[in-house]
């Protein structure tokens, strides 16, 4: 189920309609596809089987950038869940970067990378795997399968909310550019 667990969802976005001589979308609907991405609310899945974890990691990431959605995912079968649930003509539900544990029960993050890089209506997602492991098998693995960047989760609260600010500059560059204009304007 979708964000059945601690979700933090910003209820304020607003969805424009272009009625009238400009209605271009309709034309041209995979630029109205981009466009209503690039204004879209940003979206990300935190997939742990830990809570406690789940929720260091959105508060690491609460840290610098409040202004993104989050959903929570106890593992990957919930994840492949409420990927299967997207809709597909609705882009602010999907999720604009997939944080991934390996080692959870049941279906493990290895499995789910697989799966998500192999079917192309998510192959474009970003893929963060942030695990334990400090195994050079599972980052080569993680790697092969597709996953943008591996982390090993770092021990220290401080070192993860500079991982987590080190993830929002390379994934959502321009709202992290925003959101410091904005803390500039304030001081």
């Amino acid at each position: 189920m979708r964000g059945n667990i601690s979700t933090r969802r910003n209820n304020h976005i607003k969805k424009q309609q272009y009625k009238g001589k400009d209605d271009w979308h309709l034309i041209c609907p995979f630029k109205a596809y981009l466009f209503k991405m690039i204004k879209s609310k940003k979206l990300v899945y935190i997939v742990d089987d830990d809570p406690d974890d789940r929720q260091i990691i959105l508060d690491a990431f609460l840290e610098h950038q409040p202004e993104l959605d989050y959903i929570f995912a106890e593992g990957a079968e919930e994840l492949m869940d409420l990927l299967s649930g997207i809709r597909e003509d609705d882009p602010t539900e999907h999720p604009s970067l997939i944080i991934l544990d390996l080692n959870m029960p049941g279906m493990m993050g290895l499995q789910a990378l697989k799966e998500i890089r192999s079917n192309k209506k998510y192959a474009h997602i970003p893929m963060v795997v942030m695990t334990t492991s400090t195994l050079g098998s599972d980052r080569k693995r993680s790697y092969e399968l597709g996953a943008n960047c591996f982390i090993t989760k770092p021990s220290l609260y401080t070192d993860l909310v500079n991982t987590t600010k080190s993830i929002s500059k390379v994934y959502f560059l321009e709202d992290y550019q925003e959101s410091g204009q904005k803390e500039m304007s304030n001081h």
